[in-house]
């Protein structure tokens, strides 16, 4: 259970992008609790991503403003710069994780314990998630891999969010289930993403936003990061 409750709701963002102070500020609007996950080795990195032909903003957060920016969520680890981490060796692997988990922890005074893979694709295998599990100080690793269950979770080191939240329409349609659902066991809508994905069409700010409002705030539900919510 879940301070007493048998549903809890979380979010997850990657990259740490200037974004994200947007998002956090909405966040906390609708007292909604998110992880952010960071690679320490590219805080204060500027570009861009192209996007469906579009220029979008890539800007990362500079490490001096991590603790405040993200005050009230939860910071977790990225890698120190973004690899894929099944082409690694186990060293490496160790090495990526490791490192960033020290850096953060340095900039937000707190132990960090959670982590999102990263890289697009097959970027996760049971290899490197007992790696991990075997050689650092990290509890769960996030996938990108969707499911359809909110059943609790065995695996936390492949662990598997329900809905990446650009894809308004399944979000809302699993975000309705959850709500409408009684169980009898602990149960976790998990929702994940990256908060520059927010620029790409001009409606997107405003659509993440009502379905803040729309899931936020119900008695039977608690909101929490993912270290509140899976540890």
């Amino acid at each position: 259970m879940f301070n007493g409750k048998m549903k809890a709701i979380t979010f997850s963002f990657d990259d740490a992008v200037l974004q994200d102070v947007r998002m956090v500020e909405l966040l906390n609007k609708y007292n909604l609790k998110a992880t952010f996950n960071v690679n320490s080795e590219l805080l204060g990195a500027g570009g861009f991503l192209t996007i469906a032909d579009q220029k979008i903003a890539h800007y990362k957060i500079k490490p001096e403003d991590v603790a405040h920016i993200y005050d009230g969520h939860e910071v977790a680890v990225h890698t120190l710069t973004h690899p894929n981490l099944t082409t690694l060796d186990e060293k490496e692997i160790i090495r990526q994780v490791e490192e960033d988990r020290k850096n953060l922890e340095k900039l937000v005074g707190y132990d960090i314990v959670g982590m999102a893979y990263p890289c697009g694709g097959v970027n996760n295998d049971d290899r490197v998630a007992q790696i991990i599990k075997e050689n650092t100080k990290i509890s769960y690793c996030r996938t990108i891999t969707d499911t359809d269950s909110f059943d609790v979770q065995e695996n936390l080191y492949r662990l598997n969010p329900n809905v990446h939240y650009s894809n308004f329409e399944r979000m809302y349609r699993m975000a309705c289930s959850f709500i409408e659902m009684q169980p009898d066991i602990p149960q976790i809508f998990y929702i994940w993403g990256h908060s520059y994905e927010m620029d790409i069409d001009s409606t997107n700010w405003k659509q993440v936003e009502d379905f803040f409002k729309f899931i936020s705030n119900r008695d039977d539900i608690f909101y929490g990061t993912n270290r509140e919510v899976l540890l």
